[in-house]
Order: C-alpha cells, then sequence, then structure tokens
C-alpha cells in the first residue's frame, strides 16, 4: 500500500462532500482548480494558458478556469462556442486540433476564431479557403516516450514538413503564426521536453532562413497529474520540479536565439482538473471465484466503471479509498465496474487491487483523481447505467 502523503489528499471541503454523498457522485473541486492554475503560472511566468477543454467539458469548471484567466484549446465548433460561453474573449480560444473538415473550419471562423493548427498542407489549403487571413501554428510530431498516452502517430509533421507547411500558408494568405508541440498524455520525464526544444529550435533556425519568423510556440499539454497509482498499488512521482526547470530553460534558449520577439501558450488539460475532481462510488459485490486455470480470484465490482467514469482505468490505476473501512486485513482483487462487459476492468495484467475483505454491497469507495475525462468519455447510458450526476465544491 502506498504511504500517506505521497499524493495529492482531497482537500477539506472535498473530504466533507464525499464524506457527506449518499448516492453515487462525480465531484470538482473548484477552488482546488483555481489554485492549480495560478501555481502553474507562477512556475511559468509569462505564459498564455489556454485549457484543453475536452480533458473536461464541464460549464462550471470552464467558467473557474476562465474567471482565474485562462483561454481555451478547443477542437472543433462545439467546443469553442462551449468555451465562448464562459465569456472569455473569442482571441484567447484557438482551433487545436490538426484534423478538421471544411465545415468545421468555416464554422470557426464565423465563430471569431483565428489561430488554427495544422500540419498538413492539405490542411494549410483548406484554412486559407475557409478562413482566409487567419493564423496558422504548425504542430510538430514528437515521439512520446515517457508518457502513458505518446500521441506519436496521429498527429503532427516532420520538422522538413513542417518548414514547408507554413511557408505554403504564408503564400496562402495566412499568417504563419507559431509552431506546437506535444510531449505526450502524462508525460512522466523531462528529457521529452528538452527533445521537444530541440526540435523546435531546429525548426526556428530554418524559418528564419526563410524570413518566417512566428511570433508564438505552442508547448501542448503533457503535464502530469500526480495522483494516480502505479500498477504496483504506489503513488507516482513524476520529476514536476525537474520538468519546469527544463521547459523554463528552453524557452529562455529559443527566445534568446529568435530574431523576433517570442511568446509562449500551454495547453494543460488533466494537470489542471485530474486531482481536482473525485467519484463516491460504491461496492457492488465483492466476490471469490474459482477460473480457468484453478486459481481462486477475488473480484471487486464498483457501481462505477469504464463506461460511466473511469474510461482511462487500461492505463491508469485509481486511487481507492474505503471510508468505512480504513484498517483492517485486505485482499488482493481485480475491480471492476458493473456493466455486462469484459472490458469493464483493470488489473488482469499488473497485479490486482488490495481492497477490505471486509468490504459489502453498499459500503462507500471513494476514487480520487477523477477529475480528468471522467465526463469526455462517458456513455450515454450503456447497459443501462446512467452518467454519474455531477457536483461542485468551491472553499474560495
Amino acid at each position: 500500500m502506498p504511504k500517506p502523503g505521497r499524493y495529492p489528499r482531497p482537500s477539506p471541503a472535498l473530504q466533507a462532500a464525499l464524506t457527506a454523498a449518499e448516492q453515487d457522485v462525480l465531484l470538482f473541486d473548484l477552488a482546488g482548480i483555481r489554485r492549480q492554475y495560478h501555481d502553474l503560472l507562477r512556475e511559468l511566468p509569462g505564459v498564455d494558458v489556454r485549457f484543453a477543454l475536452k480533458a473536461c467539458p464541464v460549464d462550471e469548471v470552464l467558467a473557474t478556469l476562465a474567471g482565474a484567466g485562462a483561454g481555451f484549446d478547443a477542437a472543433g465548433p462545439g467546443e469553442i462556442a462551449q468555451a465562448l460561453r464562459t465569456g472569455v474573449p473569442v482571441e484567447r480560444v484557438h482551433f487545436g486540433n490538426t484534423v478538421k473538415s471544411d465545415r468545421a473550419i468555416a464554422e470557426a471562423y464565423a465563430l471569431g476564431v483565428r489561430d488554427f493548427a495544422t500540419d498538413s498542407l492539405a490542411d494549410v489549403t483548406a484554412i486559407a479557403r475557409h478562413a482566409p487571413g487567419a493564423r496558422v501554428f504548425c504542430r510538430l510530431a514528437t515521439a512520446g516516450t515517457g508518457a502513458l498516452w505518446g500521441l506519436s502517430q496521429k498527429f503532427g509533421c516532420s520538422p522538413a514538413d513542417a518548414v514547408e507547411v507554413m511557408a505554403v500558408a504564408r503564400a496562402s494568405g495566412l499568417v504563419p503564426a507559431g509552431l506546437s508541440v506535444h510531449v505526450g498524455s502524462q508525460q512522466m520525464t523531462a528529457e521529452a521536453w528538452r527533445d521537444a526544444f530541440d526540435a523546435l529550435s531546429d525548426v526556428l533556425l530554418a524559418l528564419a532562413a526563410r524570413g518566417i519568423h512566428p511570433d508564438h510556440v505552442n508547448l501542448g499539454g503533457g503535464l502530469p497529474a500526480l495522483g494516480y497509482l502505479n500498477r504496483r498499488g504506489e503513488p507516482l512521482e513524476p520529476p514536476m520540479e525537474k520538468m519546469f526547470t527544463v521547459i523554463r530553460e528552453g524557452m529562455q534558449r529559443i527566445t534568446t536565439a529568435s530574431a523576433a520577439p517570442l511568446g509562449f501558450r500551454l495547453e494543460p488539460g488533466r494537470y489542471l482538473v485530474a486531482d481536482h475532481g473525485a467519484i463516491r462510488s460504491q461496492v457492488v459485490r465483492l466476490s471469490v471465484r474459482q477460473q480457468l486455470d484453478g486459481e481462486r480470484q477475488a473480484w471487486l465490482y464498483l457501481s462505477c466503471g469504464k463506461f460511466n467514469g473511469l474510461y482511462e482505468m487500461d492505463q491508469l490505476q485509481y486511487r481507492l479509498e474505503f471510508p468505512g473501512h480504513p484498517a483492517g486485513p485486505r485482499v488482493p482483487a481485480v475491480v471492476a465496474g458493473p456493466t455486462c462487459d469484459s472490458d469493464d476492468a483493470y488489473a488482469h495484467r499488473d497485479g490486482p487491487v488490495q481492497v477490505p475483505t471486509a468490504a459489502a454491497s453498499g459500503d462507500p469507495v471513494w476514487i480520487h483523481s477523477c477529475g480528468a475525462y471522467a465526463t469526455s468519455y462517458t456513455t450515454l447510458g450503456f447497459n443501462g447505467f446512467a452518467p454519474l450526476p455531477v457536483a461542485f465544491v468551491d472553499g474560495g
């Protein structure tokens, strides 16, 4: 079991809400999200933070971030419209998806968006046609090494392609305004950031040789949440101090080398919200069955699973807390959701989770660090299990 104090603890307000909840609910600590945003700005002063809306498309969360000063990274017209409903200026919203139809480009342009991500000549041609005069920033491909989700295949182009994309953008009447990277979601190494800055530096030099001087670099997402566990049930310990040091040094390095003023954007998602959300779930059943290999295996079935809040359970191990059983004997169990789908379970490959042997149907279970993607991936009611209701605490 993890040692106490090595992972983020819920705030008193979130703890009280979990304690008071009598039914399943997804809780967000708005004050915690606000603090996380300001902590990020203290680490990276002057950076323009654009929250990756896909991580938590919840109006109250978005309004909290907008009120704190954040802009938004949106993946399509629907997210753009949701971002604008917070009252954020449209200049602080960009279309960050490199995959977009002609219609989506035109709709975003009609909503007032003028900053578009790109990574291909075909996309640049479409932007020039449907968003004339717009600003584009070209996404460089990264290896994604060290991240839980590398994001290394679908998005981004090579350095050589990036130079060509930006040159064609300029020739097409667009503004070649920036470069972007994404080091992979839940990135666990500082080296990934160092490699990204090396690539950015090379492309900026190549662009300068063609007389193209971007005005900003978008460092994307990837900053990790702290509250997940590894497959051995131990707290993850990403080297946050080293990461921020590498990012600050990289920003200084390419700013010094740039012939024109250079600003920086960041698109954090889970880093801002994951550790400030929690689910009050409950035990459906703790059972022991003999498997086909002859071994007896305990299974803990929860009322919340892959399809209504824990979609990322294949890659993440969430920290479970059993408030009715703070001590006592434990049994290694596979944790699973309530549906009739065999994918609605985890710990098959990497070992079971230690759960109280006394756990009984109806006992509350608190699932921590669920603030990212819990609502994004929830189905409308697979197998008859409805999405979790959402509630909020705000300690100021």
